[in-house]
């Protein structure tokens, strides 16, 4: 191919690049659709990898505001940066590099960067990163990282707030890992559960203040970690669920007893018993979210509110806590333990596990 040739082919190469991304920063400001849904459709429509969003945060917001700059001085004002963009950047959102950009990126403190739940800690706030892909699937392993996490941020003495986020941009968490499941026998099994019980109410008693930030699917152990924590904020293209019941057993984590605190125990028993998702919309009509946030505003909004939190007396906070999570919350986890522990060991369950591994319809026969 000639220079020239080389040269044209380029020049359409950085036109496409930069007129998609400029047209999806223009769809996401208009509030047609949220940036997560933007970047999938770009994906599975267009096949572009990486999607726009995705690719702005890895050359750098800077780099590209520069060479969209260019572009509308050589090829009119179509190639205009859009405002988003001049503001994250205003904002040293710049990207991967920075932490930050349209998506958040984990910069873990020294020693947690393998953990399948890094740690961040910023001053009185910190954040614990659930990184295990490709799901985020509540693992033993994400069991022990997460009860790692709040050891050290309940040790270190000066937190007094803590964040749960996604270390991956298209999801929160989409369950309990059902494999692992599979490979445990009763005791192990019991432990775990055991474990994560008494892990979420520490949480629930602690004068550190915890927030959820839904950036997307939250299922299942998703919804139920989601649920343990103080205060929930959800992304727009944020979902949540229930789904045990499709695999024939039940919310293991809370979700029986949490999920009717929340949203009513009518709407808590449809969720539970159809398994059907619900939008970030419905979730914070329901009262399930404490807001909904543009996606790109998610961590700057769950930050905010940690920060305020942090500024709050210790000891009220968990004489407040204590009293909001006490009473008939212990006896009705007990009995979602024991439910649990019955529908686990049925034929139903088995048959539903199986058909979920092996993505057929189950079948199931009341045994």
């Amino acid at each position: 191919m000639s220079t020239a040739a080389e040269t044209l082919s380029q020049d359409l190469v950085e036109r496409f690049t930069l007129k998609a991304f400029v047209e999806s920063c223009l769809v996401l400001e208009e509030g047609l659709s949220s940036m997560r849904e933007i970047d999938l459709g770009m994906m599975a429509g267009a096949g572009i990898m990486p999607p726009p969003f995705a690719r702005a945060d890895q050359i750098g917001l800077d780099e590209l505001l520069a060479r969209l700059e260019r572009a509308a001085l050589d090829w009119g004002e179509n190639f205009e940066p859009p405002t988003i963009v001049r503001r994250l950047v205003a904002q040293g959102r710049l990207g991967v590099n920075s932490g930050q950009g349209f998506f958040p990126y984990a910069k873990p403190d020294p020693g947690w960067d393998e953990s399948p739940v890094k740690l961040e800690t910023r001053d009185r706030v910190a954040i614990a990163w659930i990184d295990r892909p490709p799901a985020n699937s509540i693992s033993p392993e994400v069991v022990q990282g997460l009860a790692k996490v709040w050891e050290a941020v309940t040790g270190a003495g000066n937190v007094r707030a803590l964040i749960l986020a996604s270390a991956n941009p298209q999801l929160f968490c989409a369950g309990a890992d059902i494999k692992a499941f599979t490979t445990m026998d009763e005791d192990a099994g019991r432990a775990l559960v055991d474990q994560m019980h008494s892990l979420l109410r520490s949480m629930e008693q602690s004068s550190i203040v915890t927030i959820a930030a839904v950036n997307a699917v939250a299922f299942g152990g998703g919804n139920e970690l989601a649920m343990a924590c103080d205060f929930r904020i959800a992304a727009q293209s944020a979902s949540f669920g229930q789904p045990e019941i499709n695999l024939g057993i039940v919310p293991g984590f809370g979700g029986t007893q949490r999920l009717p605190r929340l949203v009513g125990e009518a709407r808590a028993l449809e969720m539970n018993l159809v398994g059907d998702p619900i939008d970030a919309a419905e979730a914070y009509e329901l009262g399930l979210v404490n807001r909904v946030v543009p996606d790109h505003e998610l961590l700057d909004t769950a930050l905010m509110w940690a920060r305020k939190l942090a500024e709050q007396a210790p000891v009220a906070i968990e004489q407040i806590k204590r009293a909001s999570a006490a009473g008939d919350l212990d006896v009705g986890i007990a009995a979602e333990k024991q439910a649990f522990a019955t529908a686990f060991n049925t034929d139903d369950a088995r048959e539903g596990i199986a058909a979920f591994l092996q993505k057929r319809t189950p079948k199931f026969i009341g045994k």
